[in-house]
């Protein structure tokens, strides 16, 4: 049964509470034990968001491309949300670079709603809880999610399992366009940007960027290279307008078996992290039967896999893993 304070807080959610928002936001990235419930009230309401992805290397001018997002979006009268995944704190895990330097001009506007995320060491640049929380934002009802990423190279390539749209951000001065595909970012780029345009060499690395794309295969999207001044707002125009057309080509070319496997991968990912995260929950606990054999490995005396074996062999064992109360055990 739900508890009656989460199930207060839900209902807060669905009234359009962004104080609630926030707090189930605190929760996904907290790991709590009710991510799951919390999940299951809201899943049917998701799938509505258009969700761009914004990556690149450090300096690029990501936050400001973003920022350029939001003005645009706004006046096409759109809500947005942003979520901005940061380096980890060393000290606190949190997110070294907080909300308020980021896009300071929305914050009294209702209708953006902005995030940071740490990346909590997670490879990939996006923390466990990004998927969960984009669909919190998802239900919320914000018709526009816009996830910036670190900027972290191959790690960036994560980013393609959330985002409908990738936009990966250069400038003439990060090096040349190979660098770019060595980098892994070729193979989940929608659109390529050359921000900073206005500066030496942003002609040479779009043409190199144009050059890589027509290597691809000839079949499917081709991403066009285009150049922007995101502090000035040159370029953006065009950039939406990309965008917009890449998501007509999306919807134009739906493949029903794609979206099958990618439905039965996410059911494959949250099943794994549900049982990782009662496991761990249930030994911090003290589940007795795998404190046991834990207190063994600890010795010495057994293997991670010989361990590891014994339990999932023990249904009572598995049982207090994974939380199932005795009554349920009985009924079996």
């Amino acid at each position: 049964m739900i508890d009656s304070k989460l199930n207060e807080l839900l209902d807060r959610f669905e009234h359009g509470d962004t104080r609630a928002l926030a707090r189930l936001i605190t929760l996904v990235e907290n790991r709590a034990a009710e991510v799951s419930t919390v999940m299951e009230r809201i899943y049917a309401k998701t799938g509505r968001a258009y969700i761009i992805g914004v990556t690149g290397a450090p300096g690029a001018g990501k936050s400001t491309l973003v920022n350029q997002f939001i003005v645009k979006y706004r006046a096409q009268g759109k809500i947005v949300a942003v979520l901005a995944i940061d380096p980890s704190s060393p000290f606190s895990g949190g997110a070294v670079l907080g909300d308020r330097i980021r896009m300071t001009d929305h914050y009294r506007d209702t209708g953006v709603y902005i995030r940071s995320l740490s990346t909590r060491g997670h490879h990939g640049g996006l923390s466990r809880a990004a998927r969960e929380i984009v669909k919190l934002l998802d239900a919320f009802g914000y018709g526009v999610i816009i996830i910036e990423t670190v900027g972290v190279g191959q790690t960036e390539l994560s980013v393609m399992d959330l985002a409908n749209t990738t936009v990966v951000v250069t400038v003439p001065e990060g090096g040349d366009g190979v660098q770019v595909m060595k980098a892994g970012l070729n193979e989940i780029a929608d659109l390529f940007v050359v921000n900073k345009a206005d500066r030496d060499g942003a002609d040479r690395i779009k043409a190199e960027l144009e050059l890589n794309v027509h290597l691809r295969p000839s079949e499917g999207w081709r991403p066009p290279v285009l150049l922007t001044q995101a502090s000035t707002g040159v370029g953006i125009d065009g950039l939406i307008t990309a965008i917009k057309r890449h998501e007509e080509y999306r919807h134009e070319h739906r493949d029903p078996a794609r979206e099958r496997e990618q439905r039965a991968h996410e059911f494959a990912e949250v099943l794994t992290i549900e049982m990782e995260e009662r496991t761990a929950r249930a030994l911090k606990n003290g589940a007795t039967s795998a404190q046991a054999v834990m207190n063994e490995v600890r010795q010495g005396v057994l293997n991670p896999y010989s361990a590891a074996r014994r339990i999932i062999e023990d249904r009572r064992a598995v049982a207090e893993l994974l939380g199932q109360t005795d009554a349920a055990r009985e009924a079996e």
